[in-house]
């Protein structure tokens, strides 16, 4: 499914093949893939909005900040080419035991949320021994490149991994899981025993489910505001779940989130404008009616001003060339001698002469010679007549 090429520090040890190596590969199921097939655009363009979040300690105190972002967005390829894209942001900084620890994630997606490329940065000032976690996915033709570096202290290790395109069909990134929050917030549902991917805490591929847990109402800025519930739960492969839980306004906002096991928790401290689809009204309709430009007054002057424009516009032109209305009264006239029944051939051969690129008429000419609209007849064979 996959090639890994490891890179690491002086002091990192090689691991051998673990058991959970050897199970076969997860894959998003049909109720995943249906999901994300559902976005269309006008949804997508109702989410593009930004909002900022307060960390709080468990006993209410306010130890940083969460900024989230979407937006639409351009982006170009390895190629060079340019292409429109939706652009993910979210920065948070915050105290864990008087630690500073925070995170950044910038995002470009699809408008099926398939992930373009993605910088993530997650950083730990341990007092004793800083860690820092870069993860970098990128998308290369028919497969994802990812890219796991791991520093602690002085130690660097470095992870790449590729997986072919196929099989991370309905693989949710980081990005990608704060868009589709928002959609599950606007639509105020979850999608029934959808299994998507993504990835856990060591870079493997694993499976994250949504759960709706239902509504509730919380206080937020001093208003009664009715919240819907989604949980959401990466299932990795060698460690336990992790679990967050995110209380989404009708809108999309996110009003609290709340990571299961954690202390702390992001809570919005002021009340967001609502945004609501807007409903376009029925456009007026007109009766049609008939018209009879005789009796407008403007249009049938404008006819009798036209008309009149094009009588001057014809009799200058042939004021200009006479020999235009010469040849005219030599047709009529020769027509009116000869009175035939095919006028059209007549005419034809009457004419057939002034063309530049007509060939030089024979000297002798038969009085039933063909024209353009005269068919030519059969010649006898040799053995008749």
């Amino acid at each position: 499914m996959s090639s890994k090429v490891q890179s690491t520090g002086p002091r990192a040890k090689d691991h051998g093949p673990s058991a959970q190596e050897s199970l076969p590969p997860p894959v998003a199921n049909a109720e995943a893939i249906h999901f994300l097939s559902s976005l269309e655009q006008n949804e997508l363009q109702t989410l593009f909005f930004s909002e900022t979040l307060t960390v709080v300690t468990d006993t209410g105190e306010p130890q940083g900040e969460l900024t989230i972002e979407v937006q639409r967005g351009k982006y170009k390829d390895e190629c060079g080419v340019m292409s429109h894209c939706l652009l993910v942001h979210a920065f948070s900084r915050s105290f864990v035991d008087k630690m500073l620890c925070g995170n950044s994630l910038l995002g470009y997606l699809s408008s099926n949320l398939e992930i373009k490329e993605q910088q993530s940065q997650e950083f730990i000032k341990f007092h004793i021994l800083p860690m820092e976690r870069k993860i970098s996915l990128l998308k290369q033709d028919d497969q994802l490149a990812v890219t796991r570096s791991v520093k602690e202290g002085e130690e660097v290790k470095t992870e790449v991994t590729i997986f072919p395109w196929h099989s991370v069909t309905g693989f949710i990134s980081e990005a990608a899981n704060l868009v589709l929050l928002r959609v599950m917030g606007w639509r105020q549902m979850v999608p029934s025993n959808a299994r998507f991917l993504a990835l856990d805490t060591e870079g493997k591929l694993c499976y994250s489910t949504y759960e709706g847990l239902g509504f509730q109402t919380i206080q937020v800025d001093r208003q009664q505001v009715k919240v819907f519930i989604v949980e959401q739960t990466v299932h990795s492969t060698a460690g336990i779940p992790m679990s967050c839980q995110f209380f989404l306004l009708s809108d999309g906002h996110l009003a609290k989130r709340v990571q299961v096991g954690s202390r702390g928790y992001c809570m919005v401290t002021k009340m967001p404008i609502t945004r609501e689809v807007d409903e376009r009204e029925p456009g007026p309709v007109f009766e049609k009616k008939p018209l009879v430009w005789e009796e407008d007054l403007e249009l049938y002057s404008k006819f009798v001003d036209r008309k009149e424009e094009l009588r001057l516009s014809h009799a200058n032109y042939l004021r200009h060339h006479p020999e235009a209305q010469a040849l005219i009264s030599d047709f009529l006239l020769f027509l009116l001698l000869r009175q035939p029944a095919d006028v059209l051939t007549f005419a034809a051969e009457y004419f057939g002469p002034f063309a530049r690129r007509r060939p030089p008429a024979p000297a002798s000419l038969s009085s039933r010679r063909p024209g353009p609209f005269r068919p030519q007849e059969p010649r006898p064979s040799p053995g008749e007549g």
